[in-house]
């Protein structure tokens, strides 16, 4: 087992993991930018190392920082969480380099997954549903509109690497098509240093449904069921339940499956999510996969009673999977809600200090957050402060309590998103379980 772990993340997953952790035996080492000096992860890690301004690219995507604090502290194992270096091939690359467990999957399988392209490519041979779309890159904006107007419009423009919405935009008609291209591509390269687009057909109002997976050294998997994101904003999640209102055990079976099958065919290990999108004749098509710990992952856990970062750091240490597909229980409905400090009508960031911050609270209501009373809310790094979950027998009992809880947690000193949460969960759309992509804006 893993002794010493640096933490290569801040907020709320460098807390999650330290829990775990703690729970384990393991020591830990959080990293943390000139912003994060007084943040709770460096005050609750055992060890803490300072690697750089507060800008993100100047301090928690300094590679050479990172691994010069693991070396400095003695840690034998980085955990990347979600975002920052968490998908970057050449970072767990440069881990294992170092002699360091990487508490994630290979490199190769991360790389083969870093392009959209490419994993479309990946699952067609694996016999995954892809969505309608390019075999490969498209190279300027006069092949997009032939290929679009083939598909027929509408249809997706996407960049080819990164993610979070980043170079995607839907577009209707050939004069959109013309301006976006352009547009998304200069965007994917800033962010991403590539610039290559690819198109998908629109599927029209789907759900957004993921499967979580774990595989083992020893070439076990099994799927632990689905989680349904189809809330949105921005092509950013807000709203994740377990199990979703629209699966049968029919739909649940084949997607598994197919899950599996996607994480086989590039040599997968440790914990990761299969995202397809779900259209209304159940027809489902493989979005991407997500190398990583997904931010949701709190509603598995509820509903299976797993601990997926304990989960992670056995497989990493070399541990088999102790259960097998059929021996994976799912009992009662999760859902997250995430809270962001932002203009709730406006969904723009609101940085700023929180003067005051309750935190709802009783069985079955976990809150995992990044700050406290007094925390500053930088404008340098993802607007999430944290994440409400509840669990519940039902997903009835599970909506009355997460309205409860809503109506008991406070944030002062900033804007939050906690109205337009409120909104959402007291809709009768939401309640009906009619949570497509398309919700935010219906709404």
């Amino acid at each position: 087992m893993v002794k010493k772990l640096l933490i290569a993340n801040r907020g709320e997953i460098a807390r999650r993991v330290i829990r775990t952790c703690r729970q384990l035996g393991i020591a830990t080492v959080a990293v943390y930018s000139d912003a994060d000096m007084k943040a709770l992860h460096v005050a609750e890690a055992d060890e803490a190392v300072r690697i750089g301004p507060a800008p993100v690219a100047q301090s928690y995507l300094q590679v050479e920082a990172i691994l010069a604090a693991a070396r400095a502290t003695g840690a034998d194992a980085v955990h990347p969480g979600y975002g920052l270096l968490s998908e970057n091939a050449d970072f767990a690359k440069d881990c294992v380099d170092a002699g360091l467990t990487f508490i994630g999957p290979p490199p190769a399988a991360i790389a083969a997954m870093g392009s959209k392209i490419e994993a479309r490519q990946v699952m067609r041979k694996a016999g995954v549903p892809v969505v309608p779309g390019s075999d490969g890159a498209v190279a300027d904006v006069e092949e997009a509109l032939r290929l679009a107007v083939d598909m027929g419009y509408p249809v997706m423009l996407k960049a080819s690497a990164g993610g979070g919405g980043i170079g995607m935009q839907e577009v209707r008609d050939e004069q959109t098509l013309r301006r976006a291209f352009s547009a998304n591509q200069a965007r994917a390269k800033a962010y991403f240093g590539s610039s290559e687009m690819f198109l998908e057909k629109r599927i029209e109002a789907p759900r957004h449904i993921e499967i979580q997976v774990l595989f083992d050294r020893h070439g076990h998997g099994v799927y632990l069921g689905e989680r349904e994101c189809s809330i949105q904003r921005r092509h950013q999640k807000v709203v994740e339940e377990a199990p979703s209102s629209f699966m049968d055990e029919d739909l649940l079976l084949r997607m598994g499956e197919a899950a599996l099958a996607a994480g086989r065919a590039i040599g997968y290990v440790n914990a990761g999510t299969v995202e397809f999108l779900v259209d209304a004749k159940r027809n489902f098509y493989f979005l991407e996969m997500n190398t990583r710990l997904q931010v949701e992952h709190p509603v598995t856990e509820f509903v299976t009673g797993l601990d997926l970062v304990a989960w992670q750091l056995r497989i990493a240490s070399g541990e088999s999977l102790e259960f097998s597909q059929s021996e994976v229980q799912r009992d009662g409905h999760a859902i997250e809600v995430r809270v962001y400090a932002e203009d709730p009508i406006k969904m723009l960031p609101s940085p700023g200090t929180i003067t005051r911050l309750e935190l709802p609270a009783g069985q079955g209501v976990r809150n995992d957050v990044g700050v406290e009373a007094g925390s500053e809310v930088t404008p340098y790094y993802d607007p999430m402060i944290g994440k409400l979950i509840v669990y519940a027998g039902t997903r009835e009992e599970a909506i009355a309590k997460l309205t409860s809880a809503l109506d008991d947690y406070v944030v002062e000193g900033i804007q939050t998103n906690l109205p337009l949460l409120q909104r959402i969960v007291s809709s009768s759309a939401f309640r009906a379980g009619e949570t497509t992509t398309d919700f935010i804006n219906r709404l």
